[in-house]
């Protein structure tokens, strides 16, 4: 058994949140959640933070769903309330200020794409198997599933997973635009690695206005998002870093960012 829930490890600015139960196929059970949100609080406080990828642990997983055996005997109130606490953490993932790569290694199922949806990229391994197989259970999706399948896929998806309730290979997703890359089992870490890479080294308040203006344009009108946008693009000109970008540029060099 896993010592802990959540392994949190650091490389450079780089910060990996894996989902340490894997004799559970780390499904997520209230502890795991509670965990996680935990995680995510300290990587948007710590400073030295840029990037996160978020993980499972072992060659399976990387979250094959909601801990079933604590769903079993929940009684409506408690089973609303369970939906709720998971709908918490997929919201601050996917507002964080700051990347969230979703490294995809095996099944993510029912809460697992839930997990996985919440992030700002993902990359899967072409051996994942991804799905909302909740309906077999019957259930229906309760992280947040629905939702983030409507604006990531689609209706026509989102009603194809969700009421069929069978996983679809990481290639289907990635043509369905549920992923961002799919690689080889083998070159799951390089590519994530590379990806993150490249995040760690951008200006970090425009990665953090960037994600900003994507979560309220996705959230609101056109015209608001557009006004959005042009105050958000404006307040980059207070930044040392828009500075430095730009001299970099014009002097050739690569810019070294600092975050002000």
């Amino acid at each position: 058994m896993s010592d802990t829930p959540v392994a949190i490890s650091d490389q450079g600015a780089v910060r990996r949140i894996t989902v340490n139960r894997p004799e559970k196929l780390n499904a997520l059970n209230a502890a795991t959640l509670d965990a996680l949100s935990q995680a995510f609080e300290q990587a948007a406080d710590d400073v030295a933070v840029r990037v996160v990828v978020l993980t499972g642990a072992g060659q399976k997983a990387f979250v094959a769903g909601a801990d079933i055996a604590e769903m079993a005997d929940l009684r409506p109130t408690e089973g609303r309330d369970f939906s709720l606490r998971g709908q918490r953490l997929m919201r601050r993932i996917e507002t964080l200020p700051k990347p969230v790569v979703g490294m995809i290694n095996g099944f993510a199922l029912g809460g697992g794409l839930e997990l996985a949806m919440a992030c700002h990229l993902r990359i899967a391994a072409d051996s994942a198997k991804i799905g909302q197989p909740e309906i077999n259970l019957g259930l229906i999706p309760g992280f947040g599933g629905s939702q983030r399948l409507l604006r990531l896929a689609g209706r026509a998806a989102a009603l194809e997973l969700c009421l069929l309730g069978v996983p679809i290979t990481a290639e289907r997703a990635l043509q369905l635009g549920i992923v961002n890359r799919v690689v080889a089992a083998a070159e799951l870490e390089a590519e994530t690695q590379r990806v993150t890479d490249q995040l760690a080294s951008a200006a970090p308040l425009a990665l953090r206005g960037t994600l900003d203006i994507i979560n309220v344009g996705g959230e609101c009108g056109i015209e608001e998002g557009l006004q959005y946008e042009s105050a958000q693009f404006g307040l980059m000109f207070a930044t040392d870093d828009m500075r430095e970008g730009t001299r970099a540029f014009l002097e050739r060099r690569k810019p070294e960012f600092a975050g002000r």
